[in-house]
């Protein structure tokens, strides 16, 4: 299967370089090019992508709204925010507009193909310095030794491989850096990852980071 690809951003040469680096996936297809989130809006109406590549500060119509306004679609694609801002607000802003992943543009080209396939396929890719915002945000609401038992509780049926490679999701590592970490291979760290989330009935890799958040099992805990 083809995927889809709209990129959204306001600079041409971002678009033309994230053209370049999409384009050594034939797996991939960019399907065109929008300059503000308006744009976006009316282009996946008539291009139908499966994916979103979307900026977030962009004059007309910025990501946000764009993302908001993408979901509100009758076939809406997933947007994947590529951006450079990881402040609480955006993060938080663009996820709760329905992107389905956050990354950063120092991402490096392969992971930014990746996650396109990720989104894609319904699951979250976020980067690194995004899941601890997002952590870090947790941090500041509430905690008690209630919350800790139950993070607790939904973590115990991971091997202790699994819980490895769960503490090192909660901590914003890649699946490469993971797999160069604990000498595994990444197919071997994607599958740890995909059991600890069947394992933990979770659908994605921050709130398993929340769980191990929550039973204070990072190493600065």
């Amino acid at each position: 299967m083809i995927l889809r690809v709209l990129l959204v951003d306001d600079d041409p040469l971002v678009r033309a370089g994230l053209r370049m680096v999409l384009s050594a996936d034939a797996a991939i297809e960019v399907v065109g090019e929008a300059a503000n989130g308006r744009e976006a809006v009316e282009m996946s109406g008539r291009l139908c992508p499966d994916v979103v590549l979307m900026d977030l500060q962009m004059p007309v119509m910025d990501g946000v709204l764009a993302t908001a306004a993408l979901t509100e679609l009758p076939d809406p694609p997933a947007v994947l925010v590529l951006t450079t801002f990881h402040l609480d607000e955006y993060v938080v802003g663009a996820l709760q507009a329905g992107a389905r992943g956050y990354l950063l543009k120092d991402t490096p080209p392969t992971e930014i193909a990746r996650a396109v396939h990720t989104a894609a396929a319904g699951n979250t890719p976020l980067s690194p310095a995004v899941t601890r915002t997002m952590l870090a945000r947790m941090s500041h609401t509430d905690g008690n030794s209630a919350r800790r038992e139950r993070a607790l509780r939904r973590l115990q049926p991971l091997t202790e491989r699994e819980l490895e490679v769960a503490v090192a999701v909660a901590q914003g590592k890649p699946n490469a850096e993971i797999a160069r970490e604990a000498h595994m291979s990444e197919a071997t760290v994607k599958t740890h990852v995909s059991r600890a989330l069947m394992k933990t009935q979770t659908d994605n890799r921050v709130q398993v980071a929340r769980l191990v958040h929550d039973a204070g099992l990072l190493p600065d805990d």
